[in-house]
């Protein structure tokens, strides 16, 4: 069976940046809902629609394609006394960034803990970075009504929302 819209798929990959340092490497398949359903990079999933089982897939994405621009005004110095007497470099807290004028609250890290202040970076940790995504799909299959309906893939056994 082919990759195309509303099938789902199961892959193997790797995640590199631009001078060839691994970032990520599953050893377990990852499966998402192909044809729109934002359940993987939008030019991966272009670059795998038709392919089979067994097909191997690179694509190298720019910061627009992957996981944005590194976004200075993201990265904020609190008072420390905002934060947890234990709070320490890694730590993340969820909030809305001082530059907005909306309620979406984003995930903050962690990168600098001083007596007096605490710097967070709201910005993905690949933000800013040339990706290159290589992939080996492992499965392809026709998606439930239950998995279009809901937009995502249900693994055996159920699963959680």
């Amino acid at each position: 069976m082919k990759i195309a819209k509303d099938t789902i798929v199961s892959l193997n990959y790797e995640l590199f940046d631009s001078s060839g340092e691994l970032l990520e490497r599953v050893e377990e398949q990852i499966s998402y809902l192909h044809g729109g359903y934002d359940g993987i990079f939008p030019l991966v999933e272009e670059a795998l629609h038709g392919k089979n089982v067994g097909d191997k897939c690179s694509v190298t994405m720019e910061p627009d394609d992957a996981f944005g621009e590194y976004d200075h005004t993201l990265v904020e110095v609190e008072p420390r006394s905002s934060f947890p007497k234990d709070v320490a470099v890694g730590m993340q807290f969820e909030g809305a960034p001082e530059a907005s004028d909306d309620e979406d609250f984003i995930l903050f890290t962690v990168v600098e803990v001083t007596d007096d202040e605490v710097t967070v970076d709201g910005n993905h940790p690949l933000a800013g970075k040339t990706l290159t995504f290589n992939c080996t799909v492992t499965g392809v299959r026709k998606a439930t009504e239950e998995e279009l309906e809901h937009g995502h893939v249900h693994e055996e056994g159920g699963h959680v929302h």
